[in-house]
């Protein structure tokens, strides 16, 4: 379900390409995240001065907002290659040593949804992390040995939506560990005024905000919407967005101005009529929208969490009183008036 929504913060197939046309080349042109920036310009600095590899780095956060373009603007300002992998497609300990073996000195291999390594390939890096070598057993039974294999200093950048499943032992040798937030709507109207020149798109600067107001604090979806609203104003509107056409394109889209869609209301409005507001259990929650638990608690939640629509308690999932206000119910689960157009 959650591939097809328009407010969803995971890559779809179709935008892979434009959505690297539109990345920022550099650290001094990455709009917001300014501690992190700061911070990531500092050790690459110090690094540049001392000739050595920067030190492993951990990206942890939700989707979309731009852990692997960092990685790219690293590799960048480092002046070195990346090679980029993922958990899932490394499947077997000779699959991290063929790319470990590959890379020149002070090259970074990326490797994103770093939680989803085997651990036997784990086991496989953290020398490779630690010594820059890789422990290769030869034969087997009691006539097994161990060849230690030198590879070249090298940083791996790591990045995660869910950090809690990386394990101790890979954790611990990551040097810079960061976690990347959501953006405020002033980051995101700037995102979304950059990507709107990239594309030739005409946007107005409260049609900009408006656009922002409703990308969840998400540069993926800012830029997603801007293209579905870029077609909006073509056919209707003579191809300026301006705050009125901002506003009927999000409604043609099913996107409220603060960026919730059908989903999000089929969830709120599950745990305050069917539950009474709530606590009610993660599983008891999923069974009800029919929906995967760890897609309710990996996508749908953090949003919700973050704009102070939902808490997470012992019991279970609770509906905050801002979301009777929003959805304009009366405790009870009585509508004042219609919850939304759709």
């Amino acid at each position: 379900m959650d591939e097809e929504r328009i407010v969803s913060a995971k890559i779809k197939g179709e935008e892979i390409q434009y959505e690297g046309s539109l990345r920022p080349q550099q650290l001094a042109h990455f709009i917001g995240q300014e501690r992190l920036k700061d911070k990531l310009g500092i050790y690459i600095k110090a690094a540049q001065d001392r000739s050595e590899p920067l030190d492993h780095v951990l990206l942890h956060g939700p989707p979309g907002l731009g852990k692997t373009t960092l990685a790219f603007i690293i590799s960048r300002e480092m002046g070195v290659n990346i090679r980029i992998t993922s958990g899932p497609a490394v499947e077997r300990p000779g699959d991290l040593a063929t790319l470990l073996t590959g890379l020149a000195p002070g090259d970074i291999l990326f490797i994103d949804e770093i939680h989803r390594l085997q651990r036997s390939v784990e086991e496989i890096l953290y020398p490779a992390l630690e010594d820059f070598a890789l422990d290769i057993i030869i034969g087997k039974g009691p006539a097994a040995r161990t060849l230690r294999l030198d590879i070249a200093p090298f940083t791996l950048i790591g990045a995660t939506t869910r950090a809690g499943l990386i394990s101790s032992p890979l954790r611990d040798r990551f040097g810079i560990v960061e976690r990347i937030e959501f953006y405020d709507a002033e980051a995101l109207g700037e995102i979304i005024t950059r990507s709107a020149s990239l594309l030739g798109v005409e946007v107005e600067a409260v049609g900009a905000t408006k656009l922002a107001l409703a990308s969840r604090g998400t540069p993926r979806i800012a830029n997603r919407l801007l293209k579905r609203v870029r077609d909006y104003a073509q056919v209707r509107a003579k191809g300026v967005i301006t705050s009125d056409v901002a506003n009927m394109a999000l409604e043609i889209l099913d996107v409220d101005p603060i960026g919730l869609d059908r989903t999000d209301y089929l969830l709120l409005e599950t745990i305050i009529h069917k539950f009474a507001g709530g606590p009610v259990g993660l599983e008891t929650l999923a069974a009800a929208i029919n929906e995967e638990a760890n897609t309710i608690e990996e996508v749908y939640e953090p949003y919700l969490m973050k704009i102070g629509f939902l808490k997470r308690t012992a019991r279970g999932r609770v509906a905050t009183e801002r979301v009777y206000e929003h959805l304009k119910i009366e405790r009870g689960g009585v509508y004042r008036q219609q919850s939304a157009d759709f």
